[in-house]
C-alpha cells in the first residue's frame, strides 16, 4: 500500500488552475523528487499534503486514511512533516535548543507536570535530550551544538532545518529547496544525508532545482508541468522523456 495517495487532486487561485487532477503514489522508504519549471505547481502540491491549502476537488490519503480537509497540527502529528525553502529557525537559540523544540509538539507530558518538575516530566525531558544526542550524530551537526543558529553558514542552517523535522519523527518528509544555492560539497553532503534519513525508514518527498541531485539520489522522480504530471519514473526514464526535456531539462 502506498504511504501517500494523491488522487485527482485539483486547486484553482481565481481563473489559474494550479493543479488539474493531479494524481501521485509515494511508495514508502524511497525518496521521490517533484521537479518542474517555476510555477508548475510543486509548492501547492506540498501545501496541499500538509493541509495549509485546501483542495478544490480529489483527496489526499496518508496510509488508507483520507486526510483531505484536515488542520495542518493535525497532519504533522501523523507523521507529515515539512521544511521550508527558507528555514524556520530559532536564530538566537543554540543548535541543541532549537532541535529540542522540534520536540515539543509531540510531548505528552502534562503542564503541572512539567512545572512542578515531576518524575515523568524529568524522564521525558531526558529522553528528549537522548533523541536530539541521535539527531545531532547522524546530521554532524554534533561540533556545532553549542553555536547560535544565526551564527552558522547556510549549509548548516539547511542541515539544521533537518535536525529540526527529524525530531518530530516524521513517517514522510517533505523538503522544499534543500540543496537551493549551497556550493557542490555542501550539496553532496545533505543528499548523503537525505539517504541516511531514507535508511533510518522515514520516506522523503523533495522539490529540487539542483537536477544533478535529483538524478544523483532520488528513486523516482515526478514532472510537473502548468499543473499537470507531464512523467513519472526513474531518473533515466525521466531524463530521456521528450516531453520533460521540451518543457524542462532543455535539450
Amino acid at each position: 500500500m502506498p504511504l501517500l495517495e494523491l488522487r485527482k487532486v485539483t486547486k484553482t487561485f481565481g481563473g489559474l488552475t494550479a493543479l488539474s487532477e493531479f494524481e501521485l503514489e509515494v511508495q514508502p522508504g524511497e525518496i521521490l523528487g517533484l521537479i518542474g519549471p517555476n510555477g508548475s505547481g510543486k509548492t501547492t502540491v506540498f501545501n496541499i499534503i500538509t493541509g495549509f491549502l485546501q483542495p478544490d476537488s480529489g483527496k489526499v490519503i496518508l496510509e488508507g486514511k483520507d486526510i483531505t480537509g484536515l488542520q495542518p497540527h493535525v497532519i504533522a502529528k501523523m507523521g507529515v512533516i515539512r521544511t521550508f525553502q527558507l528555514a524556520t529557525l530559532f536564530f538566537d537559540l543554540t543548535v541543541l535548543d532549537n532541535i529540542l523544540i522540534g520536540f515539543h509538539n509531540l510531548s505528552k507530558t502534562k503542564i503541572f507536570e512539567e512545572l512542578l518538575n515531576t518524575r515523568p516530566a524529568r524522564d521525558k525531558e531526558e529522553e528528549r535530550l537522548h533523541k536530539t544526542m541521535e539527531i545531532l550524530q547522524l546530521t554532524e551537526l554534533e561540533p556545532h551544538q553549542s553555536k547560535l543558529a544565526k551564527n552558522l553558514s547556510a549549509g548548516w542552517r539547511k542541515t539544521l532545518a533537518i535536525a529540526i523535522s527529524l525530531a518530530a519523527h516524521p513517517k514522510l518528509l517533505l523538503l522544499d529547496e534543500p540543496v537551493c544555492t549551497l556550493s557542490p560539497a555542501r550539496v553532496t553532503s545533505i543528499m548523503k544525508l537525505i539517504t541516511k534519513v531514507r535508511e533510518s525508514g522515514v520516506t522523503v518527498m523533495l522539490i529540487e532545482h539542483n537536477m544533478k541531485a535529483i538524478m544523483d539520489y532520488c528513486d523516482r522522480i515526478a514532472v510537473l508541468n502548468f499543473g499537470k504530471k507531464i512523467a513519472e519514473g526513474s531518473p533515466r526514464q525521466v531524463q530521456q522523456n521528450r516531453d520533460v526535456i521540451d518543457a524542462y531539462l532543455g535539450a
